[in-house]
């Protein structure tokens, strides 16, 4: 069986790193697929049999990068002898996400690596306990390379290079300034000054830039060059020209043996500062992931006993009974058992007003407690929580490589052995024809090449902006589940609209109920006790609009249900049939005059019904489910960014016409059964339509798996939800063209990126090269290859993180006029 493991990665810095992961990962055995996300720093792999988190944890490490791993060690009494090591080692590795378990029977310690987000600290608690033993404590968790902790490394170590780079650059440019050389000359000689660089130089290269040399030689080990090996090959070889230069000046040609070492300070100094502004930048991508996990209470007050204690959120588990107090987060999912308030549902509703909640009431878990006490029972924790559904949906979709990633790793992952050979061949040509000192210019254009093309831009483009829009979505309530459909959704040219709890509030109204045959009251009698065994809408709007008329519904037997049709029962000594025109029709029952009253009331966007008892009819039934609010202005919204709008309902023709009326849909597909709602979306794809199916209902899982982009309403079914592409939370249609905005200028950000990514190396390797050299005299120094090559990637975080400030506004839309709706009929099954 398939299992999903995420592991989060330190020292990935382009596309090339993100091809390097995945290959090793591919290489183990068992594993299905490996994504690998940059901006995240995230591996999402797939794998089945006894593929070990172990060996993956290896593989990346292997890759010349450092998977994020937690340790502890456990204080454990109750040892006495080799078996039971052995046991609590079984245990253990049972555990999801354990890497090496490790037992010592002598000092009573048991030590554990594991991935932070794949098992929790209590869960390996309950697993030594579960062996018969009893943890007593934990050492303090050592994340090992924390985000907070890769932060302050990297700016430890730009200070670094920066206070060793400074002076470099002083003694370099201090040199070549007229005014100064002869004070420096009387200082110290030249070859002095060379030295003193070289001492200056050395800390920032293998300390400070130590990071560029491990990856760097990783990759090249790999026969994988990136963006690493670049800087390493171009720093390397200033530095090394330079040292060469300073101890066997001889050696060179005259004029050649010239130092460097400012370049090469300067150069790993830059990088560094630019990864650092990167980490900043790609932190401020996750904010929508971090204020989510802000949602998400600490601890719980778990009634043991009768008394109130305060627990780990960890800690708690299904069954146990908590107390949440006013102005409190619930801790958990669960439902209420005694007390009575009002609960802020704002983070998964929009809705800001707080809601009532009572006994038998659900709570979610991340909701507020406004002004009253409240005792409930857990029923879900931990990662099944409504909130860590969410946070998990956010991660995937960041995780997911959308087309235009896939096709930009491959680019990447021929990118850079093409830089490296542009590089080979700019020193050979500078070197065979280049002007005296050959060597010199030879040396500065291929360093200059080599850094310029660092592919972390190229790398960044995409993932970064994916991040950041899905994020942002989910703070708007629309949470895209698979990253490809924010890129696809901005590509749809149609949306179809399911009708019943979709377009409309889903909940219908009984509006009229006409006998033909018999008393009014006992023939709704009988026919509200039918509906009462269906679990449809329209059913239970008879049955509500029956009890609140006083009736007493009798006992039905031989009840059985027809999906698209109606339904049938034995009733009070009576055969009753309820259900559409197409169903009296098939049971040859004669409506008569009965359907002009039928047609007046589809007018009305009203849904007729009809009641036969003992083979005649009985009676015309008339339900309505009025509009959402808000349903008539996101239309008109979707229409203005271009979309098509269809509707799909299982109504008559005429129903469906005043509907459309009502929404300002012009396309409707009427009377379409259940089972062939898939088959519309397929038919409106095979006329070259890119389709947005919208649904709500078990019904409308097929169709939402079948359009290019699912789109579930959150307040709709489970299997519907897990069918969508994208799911907005709160049941809003102003949801979809907020998506669809967000979609289409998220694809235009990723868009800009890659054109400024592309763009600009297309543009500077050649002036990096020297072409510009015979025309104006002009050669890239390296220094400036390594801040242009930084401020590449920097360029395209910012530009992703553009879209924090997304603020769609539909309310300026104007409704557009409507003409006359055009009906089509669905074949009948």
């Amino acid at each position: 069986m398939a299992e999903n493991v995420d592991i989060e990665i330190r020292g990935m810095s382009c596309a090339s790193c993100v091809g390097r992961v995945e290959r090793a990962l591919g290489q183990q055995p068992g594993v299905i697929d490996a994504q690998v996300n940059l901006a995240s720093q995230k591996a999402a792999i797939e794998v089945e049999g006894d593929t070990t988190t172990a060996s993956l944890v290896d593989a990346i490490e292997a890759a010349g990068y450092q998977p994020v791993v937690e340790s502890i060690d456990i204080s454990v009494t109750g040892m006495s002898c080799g078996s039971c090591v052995s046991r609590i080692e079984r245990a253990l590795a049972k555990l999801p996400g354990m890497v090496e378990v490790s037992v010592n029977l002598a000092t009573q310690k048991t030590f554990v690596r594991f991935l932070p987000g794949a098992v929790s600290l209590s869960r390996i608690h309950h697993a030594i306990q579960e062996a018969g033993y009893e943890p007593q404590d934990v050492d303090t968790p050592q994340q090992a390379d924390s985000e907070d902790r890769e932060g302050r490394q990297l700016r430890h170590r730009v200070v670094l290079a920066a206070v060793f780079t400074i002076p470099v650059v002083i003694i370099a440019m201090g040199k070549m300034i007229p005014a100064l050389e002869a004070l420096f000359s009387s200082l110290m000689p030249h070859r002095g000054w060379m030295g003193i660089e070289w001492l200056l130089t050395t800390p920032v290269l293998f300390y400070a830039g130590a990071r560029f040399y491990r990856s760097g030689y990783a990759e090249l080990r790999h026969a994988n060059p990136g963006m690493n090996s670049l800087v390493m090959i171009g720093s390397s070889a200033a530095y090394f020209y330079s040292v060469a230069a300073l101890l066997v000046p001889g050696f060179f040609p005259a004029g050649t043996a010239e130092s460097y070492f400012e370049a090469a300070a300067v150069i790993v100094t830059l990088i560094l500062l630019g990864r650092y502004f990167e980490h900043i930048a790609k932190g401020r991508t996750s904010e929508a992931i971090k204020k989510l996990l802000q949602l998400q209470a600490k601890t719980a007050r778990v009634i043991r006993d009768g008394e109130a204690v305060e627990v780990p959120i960890e800690a708690v588990v299904p069954g146990d009974r908590i107390l949440a107090r006013p102005g409190e987060r619930i801790p958990v999912d669960g439902v209420v058992e005694e007390g009575h308030s009002y609960v802020d549902e704002s983070m998964i509703s929009g809705e800001p007003i707080p809601v009532a909640k009572h006994k038998d009431a659900e709570v979610v878990g991340g909701t507020i407690n406004k002004n009253g006490a409240l005792t409930f029972r857990a029923t879900r924790v931990g990662a099944d929580t409504v909130l860590s559904q969410i946070i998990r949906m956010v991660e995937a979709a960041q995780a997911e490589k959308p087309p235009i990633q896939q096709l930009a790793d491959k680019i990447a992952g021929v990118f850079v052995p093409v830089v490296i050979a542009i590089a080979l061949i700019t020193f050979g040509v500078w070197l065979a024809v280049g002007p005296a000192p050959a060597l010199s210019f030879a040396f500065v254009t291929t360093v200059s090449v080599l850094l310029i093309a660092c592919p972390c831009a190229m790398g960044l483009a995409t993932p970064t902006a994916i991040m950041v829009g899905t994020g942002k979505g989910a703070e708007m309530g629309v949470l895209f589940r698979k990253g490809a459909a924010l890129e696809t959704l901005a590509k749809m040219d149609t949306v179809v609209l399911d009708k019943t709890g979709t377009l409309t509030r889903g909940r219908p109204e009984l509006t009229d109920f006409e006998a033909i045959d018999g008393h009014e009251s006992e023939v709704l009698r009988l026919v509200a006790a039918v509906e009462a065994q269906s679990e449809h809408p329209i059913a239970e709007a008879i049955v509500r609009g029956a009890k609140e008329r006083g009736l007493e519904l009798p006992a039905v037997s031989h009840f059985s249900a027809e999906p698209g049709y109606g339904i049938e029962a034995d009733v009070a000594g009576h055969r009753l049939h309820v259900g559409a025109d197409r169903y009296m029709n098939r049971l040859g029952i004669e409506l008569g005059k009965v359907e002009e009253r039928a047609k007046a009331l589809a007018e009305d966007a009203k849904s007729p019904l009809y009641a036969a008892m003992d083979g005649r009819l009985a009676a015309i039934i008339a339900v309505a489910d009025p509009l959402k609010g808000g349903s008539a202005e996101a239309i008109a919204a979707l229409k203005a960014l271009g979309l098509e709008v269809a509707m799909l309902t299982g109504d008559n023709r005429a129903t469906a016409d005043a509907i459309a009326r009502q929404a300002g849909i012009q396309r409707v597909l009427a009377e379409v059964l259940p089972d062939q709602k898939a088959a519309e979306i397929r038919r409106l794809q095979s006329e070259g339509k890119r389709v947005a199916f919208v649904g709500d209902g078990i019904n409308d899982a097929p169709a939402l798996a079948q359009a290019d982009v699912g789109i579930a309403i959150g307040t709709g079914t489970d299997i519907a939800i897990e069918a969508g592409d994208v799911v907005l939370m709160r049941g809003d249609l102003r949801g979809i063209v907020n998506a669809t905005a967000l979609s289409k200028r998220t694809h235009r950000t990723i868009i800009g990126n890659f054109v400024w990514a592309y763009g600009y190396n297309l543009a500077l390797i050649p002036v990096a090269a020297g072409v510009l050299y015979p025309f104006v005299g002009v050669l890239l120094n390296p220094m400036l290859a390594a801040a242009a090559m930084s401020v590449s990637s920097v360029f395209v975080l910012t530009n992703s993180l553009r879209l924090r400030h997304f603020t769609p506004d539909i309310d300026d839309v104007s409704p557009m006029t409507s003409g006359e709706p055009v009906v089509g009929q669905a074949p009948q099954a």
